[in-house]
């Protein structure tokens, strides 16, 4: 199957991304539709790890969901911002620590069905103080807190861990304790 784009317009801009509406036709058949595309700059999650057996997860209110959750440091990637950049940056504002080691783990699509946002994992080691005090984002209040490996993997199986990029990253480091279903 292949598509043939018509044309596209802009549905809404806003401040962290964009809606477009592709008119496609759809290959071999031929039938033409409208799809709907999130265009999201990008991001990048964090596994902050102090130590080998411990990690800093921030709790953080989602105002989708209306809750408060714990999860990885993450955040949108600047226009033209290159992606270590983008993760140095975001752990000494969400967690007030610079990394002087940053291994690239893992470079996944969350919801392709609509949306081209790139999320790409680093492992943060190696944590310093950085030069000058970081800045949150006007609508974050994050709380940062380091805690072990066996810690996390209870908040996991408790169900207070709930966003699938915090669990993916948890994953990749082999914390592999299952959340509770249907919660």
């Amino acid at each position: 199957m292949s598509t043939t784009v018509l044309g596209t317009r802009l549905a809404y801009a806003g401040r962290v991304f964009r809606v477009e509406v592709d008119r496609v036709r759809i290959e071999p058949h031929g039938a033409e539709l409208d799809m709907e595309i999130v265009r999201h700059s990008g991001s990048v999650v964090l596994v902050p790890m102090p130590s080998p057996d411990s990690l800093v997860l921030v709790r953080q209110y989602r105002h989708a969901i209306a809750r408060w959750i714990w999860e990885l440091p993450a955040g949108r990637m600047e226009a033209g911002e290159q992606e270590e950049a983008a993760a140095k940056r975001e752990c000494e504002e969400e967690i007030g620590f610079s990394p002087e080691r940053l291994e690239r783990l893992a470079e996944l699509y969350p919801t392709p069905g609509f949306c081209d946002e790139r999320m790409v994992f680093y492992r943060a080691s190696d944590l310093r103080a950085p030069a000058e005090a970081p800045i949150q984002d006007p609508d974050e209040h994050l709380e940062p807190v380091a805690m072990s490996l066996t810690e996390v993997g209870a908040l996991l199986e408790s169900g207070e861990i709930v966003d699938m990029k915090t669990i993916t990253g948890l994953w990749l480091i082999g914390v592999s304790t299952r959340p509770p279903a249907g919660r």
